[in-house]
């Protein structure tokens, strides 16, 4: 398939690392994940409040996309987004469920409830962006470049956006790993399938 489009950045926030374009911009080696997300979003100067009500994946997501968008220019409906993952909301689903096995203790907090849809990590994206665009969140046994080039490419050649935010975004108990990118009709790196494989896997 060729391609008129370009991928424009990307990040990864893996193994307590978050990079930008393939270039490391924040570390904090041997901490559970909740004291590393924390002090990312401290040390990239991330605003949003809601941020520490958030679940984990919602955090994980959030901050990637985050450093893609910051410094975005398009208008506030021009930014489609696709994510996807192989856990759905698992990591949430589990704290729900232990909030309501308990007979004696029974007590389902909303605010644990409210994340138990993967997709509401896009809500959060956004809310904080103002993005009223398409969106959607696709379950998959593993990172699938084909879905992802062809529902972006879809959207941008029929114009349904000017640019589409594209990823992996899985969180299960301490395993977690984020893929972002952003495609635009500009760029100097081509989206393909094979670019967007080799990416994911730096």
């Amino acid at each position: 398939m060729n391609s008129k489009n370009y991928i424009q950045a990307f990040s990864h926030i893996k193994n307590n690392t978050v990079s930008l374009n393939g270039n490391p911009i924040y570390n904090l080696p041997e901490q559970n994940f909740s004291v590393f997300i924390k002090a990312a979003y401290k040390h990239l100067e991330t605003k949003y409040s809601k941020f520490f009500k958030m679940d984990n994946l919602s955090k994980l997501a959030f901050l990637a996309a985050d450093i893609l968008l910051k410094d975005s220019k398009s208008e506030e409906d021009d930014i489609a987004i696709i994510l996807s993952n192989r856990a759905s909301s698992l990591d949430t689903d589990r704290k729900h469920q232990s909030s309501i096995s308990n007979a004696e203790q029974y007590y389902p907090s909303p605010a644990v409830f409210v994340y138990t849809l993967p997709n509401i990590c896009i809500g959060e994206i956004s809310i904080k962006h103002g993005l009223f665009s398409e969106n959607s969140f696709f379950i998959f046994d593993r990172f699938n470049a084909d879905y992802l080039l062809d529902y972006a490419e879809n959207l941008l050649q029929t114009n349904k956006a000017k640019k589409v935010l594209c990823g992996w975004v899985d969180f299960d108990e301490e395993n977690y790993e984020a893929f972002l990118y952003l495609v635009d009709k500009q760029g100097d790196t081509i989206h393909t399938k094979e670019e967007i494989t080799r990416l994911y896997t730096l």
